[in-house]
This record gives structure tokens, C-alpha cells and sequence, in this order.
């Protein structure tokens, strides 16, 4: 069990012997689904009124989690949404990584108690809740948050058929390493693996790197040669950044999806290949049709079943597994990297995602810190209204910062290098936010009750508290 602070055990003891009535009137309204911990599976419909998470028998869901208190958190269902309230738990509830005591919850939140975590969903919604895989790595990719075990686990599903897959997420997510997963978990292993770019193929000549040509078909077609889907034949044809094709051959890429034939450029008779598509793009293809830059028929074959990699900012709790997974490619051991480099590097948004770190720490271990760019808190696609942290990464600043701390034991200096974050960033939050708490709140995607524990925590002004 996580230490805890006197003032919430005792709180914990209070609601421990606590009775909370409980209230049903209307219809269901939210499903509660447990996607981790010894309930993963369950699921139970919530109608209008007030329920009772934890271990004791007297409550309305009973846990299996030891790390569970015994009365945990109360889920009050209500016409405007659902109130979660924390019981004076020890370990603490949580919502996307943020400890909180009272919250309302908005549709397909995920809340962690101990290691359960579970999902509330609109009792009619259409979405198939995944149960994250207990498995940290697909292939090339690795990832041990929530985010990323509910992607192994729809990939465990897509490995093991034979039908095509689209891939979509931002540059630099994975898309690649997801598809060669794809293929090596597949019945296909044993066959090729043929990678097409279609953003790195001049637009005269992807024609004939898909489909092949005969000798004469066009000035410089000296020989017959067979194209990817050929190429491929008894494995898998990677089509990344499919949304680069031109209009004028997606009707070709449609005929090879639907019945698996190819006609070589200046051929008159069509072949039968055996192969499996997989295509990658970080484009918005519904959007490029409604602007008439894609097929729609050719959209929704691609898209029958599909995969999105979130970005690296969405599940920042992955970094130190991704570093040191790194740092084992390269043969170096995970003190390669300071514990000052890496509480820097957890704090960047990285836009350019997995990709850049990759590069990032690879420049660091062979060029020292003089190798760290200056990320200087971009902003980064998508994180509209997320906190926008400043990260001077410089060897300069960082050995400035780390200088003091130097001759501490290791566990102190730590402390000490997150609570000097904590201050600045707080004290930059609350000038942007002109005091405002609330607003502050909504920026930094905190809980308002959290926040000022912080502010009150580092000395700083609460201008809404008491």
C-alpha cells in the first residue's frame, strides 16, 4: 500500500465506518466498465442515482483490488453527467493520470483505483470497449500505458487474420514497426515483407512501383518487372502514407483491395496475386474526401478495420520504458542517461513523437547533453488547452539546475529536481491564467482541489482559497 498523508487516513477511518444511502430513480443511463484488475471484464449498468466503489461487502460493486480501500469512491448518476467523489482513499483515485477528490466525469473517462481501472460509457453508446492487453510491446513498438495495451490488444486481433489494415496516426507514432508487427504475427511471417512510400515516389513513377510494367510500357522500361503487390506475393505489401495517392490510380489500388488482381503498366491481361495490404497514414482521410482528395469507396474498403496510434504527449507515462528501450537497441545500459536528462525529457510534448525521442536520446548517449535541443515548450499538434510546459534543455541550463543537487543522495536530489519544476511551472501557469484557479485548472488539465493542494504545497498565492 502507497504511504499516505495523516490527514487522509484519517478521513479514510471516517468513511470506512460511513453508511451513504443510495438513491435509484430513472432509467440507465452510463455503463461501468472495468478494463484492468482483478474485475477486467465486468461491466454494469448505472441508473440515476448514487453507488458505492470498494472492498467491503456492504458496497454496491465490491472489489477484488487490494489496493482498493474498503468504501473507495461513490458514483452519483445524474440528468448533467456523473460526480465522482474519493472516499479518503489511501492509494488515492485518479482520472487520466490526474489524483482528484471530487470530479465530474465526462463520457469515456477511464478512473484508476489501485490497479482497477475502469471506464464509464453512455449506456447506449456504439463503442466496443477493448480490455487492454497484459502485454507491453507489439513488434517494434513498446508501451506499458493503458492508451497503448488497448492498441496491442485490437493488434493481437489484426496479427492473427489475414484481412487488410489501416493504420492511422500522427508522423513519426510508429506506423512502420506497427505493420511489420502486423505481418510478423501473422499467418504471412514466413513471406515477404515489401515497404512502398508513397510520399517518397515521384507521382509518374508509383504506377509502375505497384503495379509492375512490361518492357516497352514506357521510355526506359527495358524489361518486364513485377510490381509491390507481385513482389509480395505469399506476404505483405505496406502501403505507407496511402493518402499521397493520386486519384488517378486509387480506382487501380480499389480493383487489387476488393479482387486481389494486377495489371502490369502496358499489359492487356490482368494477374492474380496472394497478398496482404496493410496501409499507413497520418493524413485525415474522411476530411479528404469531403474535399474530393480521396475516394470515398476506396476510403471505406481501407478502413474496414484500422488501428490509431495515439501521440507520444497523450501517453507521457511510456517515456522511460521508451528510453530505456533505446538505450538497449544502442547496447547501453539505462544509466546512459542522467535521472535530469530523463525528468526533462518526461515533460516535452514531442511533436515529433516517438520518432524524436528516439533521435533525442541517441544524440544525447553519443554527444553528451550538449546533444539536447532546445525545446523550449512548442506547441505541439492536437494540444490545444493542454499545459504548455518550458523545458530549458540545454546542457548549460540543465547542468545549472542539476548543480546544486549533485551531492545529495539519489532519492533527495530527485525530490528536490521535481519539486523545482513543480514551483516553476505552477508560478508560469498562474501568471498565464492572471490567478484565476479555476481557469488554471482547466489549462494545466488538473483538479481544481489537486491544484491547490499544490499551490499550498510550494507557498504559492490561491486567490479563490480561503
Amino acid at each position: 500500500m502507497a504511504p499516505h498523508e495523516d490527514d487522509d487516513e484519517q478521513d479514510s477511518e471516517q468513511f470506512e465506518t460511513a453508511s451513504i444511502p443510495v438513491e435509484r430513480k430513472g432509467p440507465v443511463r452510463v455503463k461501468l466498465v472495468f478494463l484492468s484488475g482483478p474485475d477486467a471484464g465486468k461491466s454494469h449498468a448505472l441508473g440515476a442515482g448514487r453507488y458505492l466503489l470498494g472492498t467491503a461487502s456492504g458496497c454496491d460493486y465490491v472489489l477484488k483490488d487490494r489496493a482498493v480501500s474498503r468504501q473507495h469512491l461513490s458514483l452519483e448518476v445524474k440528468e448533467s453527467g456523473v460526480l465522482a467523489r474519493d472516499l479518503g482513499s489511501r492509494n488515492g483515485s485518479f482520472c487520466e493520470g490526474m489524483r482528484f477528490t471530487e470530479l465530474e466525469v465526462r463520457p469515456g473517462a477511464v478512473l484508476k483505483l489501485g490497479t482497477t481501472e475502469l471506464k464509464i460509457v453512455p449506456e447506449d453508446s456504439r463503442e466496443r470497449v477493448i480490455l487492454p492487453s497484459t502485454r507491453t510491446s507489439f513488434g517494434s513498438l513498446v508501451g506499458a500505458s493503458r492508451k497503448m495495451r488497448e492498441v496491442f490488444a485490437v493488434l493481437e486481433r489484426l496479427g492473427s487474420g489475414d484481412a487488410d489494415v489501416l493504420i492511422q496516426g500522427e508522423t513519426g507514432t510508429g506506423k512502420e514497426g506497427c505493420a511489420e508487427g502486423i505481418h510478423t504475427a501473422s499467418k504471412r511471417h514466413k513471406g515477404p515483407f515489401i515497404i512502398v512510400d508513397l510520399a517518397g515516389i515521384a507521382p509518374s513513377l508509383i504506377e509502375s512501383e505497384l503495379f509492375g510494367h512490361v518492357k516497352g510500357a514506357f521510355t526506359g522500361a527495358q524489361s518486364d518487372r513485377a510490381g509491390a503487390f507481385e513482389r509480395a506475393e505469399g506476404g505483405t505489401v505496406f502501403l505507407d502514407e496511402v493518402g499521397e495517392l493520386p486519384m488517378d490510380i486509387q480506382p487501380r489500388l480499389l480493383r487489387v483491395l476488393e479482387r486481389r488482381q494486377v495489371k502490369r503498366v502496358g499489359a492487356n491481361d490482368y494477374r492474380t496475386v496472394d497478398m496482404r495490404v496493410v496501409a499507413a497514414t497520418h493524413v485525415d482521410l474522411e476530411a479528404a474526401v469531403k474535399v474530393g482528395k480521396f475516394r470515398e469507396d476506396l476510403f471505406h474498403r481501407l478502413a474496414v478495420l484500422r488501428v490509431t496510434l495515439p501521440p507520444l504527449r497523450e501517453r507521457l507515462e511510456d517515456i522511460t520504458l521508451l528510453v530505456d528501450t533505446v538505450l538497449t537497441r544502442m547496447g547501453r545500459p539505462p544509466s546512459a542517461l542522467s535521472e535530469q536528462t530523463r525528468a526533462l525529457l518526461a515533460q516535452y510534448p514531442w511533436p515529433g513523437n516517438v520518432r524524436e525521442l528516439r533521435n533525442v536520446v541517441e544524440r544525447v548517449v553519443n554527444m553528451g547533453e550538449e546533444g539536447l535541443p532546445d525545446i523550449a515548450s512548442p506547441s505541439a499538434p492536437g494540444s490545444k488547452d493542454k499545459p504548455r510546459v518550458a523545458v530549458p534543455v540545454t546542457a548549460a541550463a540543465a547542468a545549472a539546475a542539476a548543480a546544486p543537487e549533485l551531492d545529495l543522495p539519489f532519492k533527495e536530489a530527485k525530490e528536490r529536481l521535481i519539486e523545482g519544476f513543480e514551483r516553476d511551472y505552477l508560478k508560469s501557469l498562474l501568471e498565464r491564467c492572471e490567478g484565476n484557479v479555476s481557469r488554471a485548472s482547466r489549462e494545466a488539465g488538473i483538479d481544481r482541489v489537486y491544484l491547490r493542494k499544490l499551490l499550498k504545497k510550494h507557498g504559492l498565492h490561491d486567490p479563490d482559497g480561503p
